[in-house]
C-alpha cells in the first residue's frame, strides 16, 4: 500500500522518494532552520495561528527570512491537507487513542537555503519551505489511562540557543542523545536539568507537576520551549480556578508531587506515574490531570 506521506516542497506536492533539497541547504549542514509541528483533531489543524505565531518569532530570532510568509503557509497547509486525505489510509492501529486515531501530524520547516559551504549567513541563497503531512503518531490509549515513566536525562541539557531559548530551530542533536537515554529507560520522555539541577523541559514536551492542590510548571525564563499546548492547559486551568505557579522545579519537587504530567502537540496531556524509579502519589493518574485532560478534549471539540 503507498505511502500517506506527503511533502510539500516548495509548493509541489510528492512522495517522500521524490522531495528532493540541495547537499549544501544549510538546514542539513548546520541545522540552519526553524519549524514547528501542528496536528490536526477531525481533519483540521490546532492551535495554527499560535503554531505560526511563533515560527515567525523563532525565523526572526535567526534572522531567517522565510520562503513563504505565514499566509502561504496556511494555504499551503490546507492543500497538502486535502490532498493526503485522498490517498488510501494506514492500517488502522488498534492501540491508538481514540482521538488520535486518523489525524494528521503537519511539520512546517523552513531553511535559510543553501550556497557555498560556510558559517557565513550571507552564503545562503534559495530558502526552502517545506510541509511534510504524515499520520499522527500519539500515545496509546493505554499510556492516557495508566501513565507513563519519564527520566531525568544524564545528557547535558543544550545550552540555550545564542539567539533566543524560545527559537524552534533545527538543531536538536542534543535532544535526539536524550531521547535515545529514555527508550534505554524504557521511558517515554526524556526531562532536561538546567546548570543548577533545576527541572526546565522534556525533548519534546512541557512538564507540570500538582502540588499542594496548585499546578507548577517551568516559567519562560527558565530559558524553555514556550509549548503551544503548554499555554492551552495554562489557559485552561486559570479558567476552572486552579491555583497555577510558573517558577523553578527541582528534581525532588517532582519526586514528592501529587501527580505530574507532561504535555505537547501530540502527546496533549499524558499523565506520569514514575519519574526515574519514582513512583508519583497513588502510582495512577491523579484528579487535576484527568481534569485538564478532559478540559482539553472539550477544547478540542470547538474545532
Amino acid at each position: 500500500m503507498p505511502s500517506p506521506i506527503l511533502v510539500n516542497l516548495d509548493g509541489e506536492l510528492l512522495r517522500p522518494a521524490e522531495a528532493k533539497i540541495s547537499v549544501l541547504d544549510r538546514g542539513f549542514l548546520h541545522g540552519d532552520s526553524v519549524y514547528e509541528v501542528i496536528r490536526t483533531y477531525r481533519g483540521r489543524p490546532f492551535e495554527l495561528a499560535a503554531h505560526l505565531e511563533r515560527l515567525t518569532h523563532s525565523a526572526k530570532r535567526l534572522a531567517l527570512a522565510p520562503r513563504w510568509s505565514t499566509d502561504r503557509v496556511e494555504v499551503e497547509l490546507y492543500r497538502t491537507l486535502r490532498a493526503v486525505e485522498g490517498l488510501p489510509p494506514p492500517p488502522p492501529d488498534p492501540l491508538a487513542a481514540p482521538w488520535n486515531a486518523g489525524q494528521w501530524s503537519i511539520r512546517v520547516v523552513m531553511t535559510r537555503g543553501a550556497g557555498e559551504v560556510g558559517l557565513d549567513p550571507a552564503l545562503a541563497v534559495d530558502p526552502q519551505a517545506v510541509l511534510i503531512v504524515q499520520p499522527l503518531a500519539g500515545p496509546a490509549a493505554r499510556a492516557y489511562a495508566e501513565g507513563v515513566k519519564v527520566i531525568l536525562a544524564s545528557t547535558p541539557r543544550p545550552p540555550p540557543e545564542a539567539v533566543d531559548p524560545t527559537a524552534k530551530t533545527g538543531g536538536r542533536v542534543g535532544h535526539v542523545l536524550a531521547v535515545r537515554e529514555a527508550r534505554d529507560a524504557g521511558a517515554e520522555e526524556a526531562l532536561f536539568l538546567d546548570a543548577q539541577g533545576r527541572v526546565t523541559e522534556g525533548c519534546s514536551s512541557n512538564v507540570f507537576a500538582v502540588r499542594g492542590g496548585r499546578l507548577v510548571t517551568p516559567s519562560l525564563a527558565a530559558g524553555i520551549l514556550a509549548g503551544v499546548t503548554r499555554a492551552v492547559v495554562l489557559r485552561l486551568a486559570r479558567q476552572q480556578g486552579v491555583g497555577v505557579e510558573e517558577t523553578a522545579l527541582r528534581p525532588g519537587d517532582l519526586y514528592s508531587a501529587e501527580e505530574v504530567f507532561i504535555t505537547s502537540t501530540a502527546r496533549e496531556v499524558l499523565p506520569v506515574t514514575r519519574v526515574d524509579r519514582t513512583v508519583i502519589g497513588a502510582g495512577i493518574p491523579g484528579s487535576l490531570t484527568r481534569r485538564l485532560q478532559e478540559s482539553f478534549r472539550a477544547a478540542t471539540a470547538s474545532l
